[in-house]
């Protein structure tokens, strides 16, 4: 059972985006798809996103020129197995190459070996005990987590990770309403996810 809050963000994500017009939507998740796909990819949709899948999934457009996502709508459905694996490791994947190759170091796990393969395996380690982020759109992620909603939207971009949405409704506002203008200055996010809002 989800939440009544996760199922009025969830719809009212849904409602946002079909009104921007720019996708077309399939029937959404059925609970035995839900289920399928948290058992074969290990983690669990956060209330409101699981009511937004629910509510019907964005199909993809074919992508225009230049464009750096041709398919940014995850495939839940269908979609090939090895592309979803990679949506989901990308946050993690991230940071490791910040770890690799520009001397990223979270302060939180102590001192950084020296060794660049043992400060890799010793990353690797510790983001294994991070929250799980699941793929939203392109490389917008909220947190897994069953009985959890409210959860701002990260752009995550190897270790620069940015706020793009208060939570799953105003993201949808955030990135496809183009009457949205600019940012109402009392727009303070707040992020959740233990590890991750550190980064911000």
């Amino acid at each position: 059972m989800i939440s009544d809050e996760g199922v009025r963000l969830g719809a009212e994500a849904a409602r946002r985006l079909a009104r921007s017009g720019l996708y077309e939507f399939e029937p959404g998740l059925t609970p035995a798809e839900f289920t399928r796909i948290e058992r074969e990819y290990g983690f669990e949709f956060a209330d409101d996103h699981r009511a937004f899948l629910a509510a019907g999934l964005p199909v993809n457009i074919p992508p225009e020129d230049g464009q750096t996502w041709s398919r940014p709508w995850p495939e839940w459905r269908g979609g090939d197995p090895a592309g979803l694996r990679r949506l989901l490791d990308w946050p993690v994947e991230g940071v490791l190459l910040g770890v690799e190759h520009n001397g990223f170091w979270y302060e939180g796990w102590g001192d950084r070996p020296a060794d660049g393969p043992a400060a890799l395996s010793a990353a690797r380690h510790h983001l294994a005990a991070a929250p799980v982020l699941v793929p939203v759109y392109a490389h917008r992620y909220l947190p897994a987590g069953r009985g959890s909603s409210g959860h701002p939207v990260l752009s995550m971009w190897q270790t620069d990770i940015i706020y793009y949405g208060l939570d799953l409704a105003d993201y949808m506002h955030q990135e496809f309403d183009e009457a949205r203008g600019d940012v109402d200055e009392n727009w303070s996010p707040r992020a959740t996810a233990p590890f991750w809002r550190d980064l911000l």
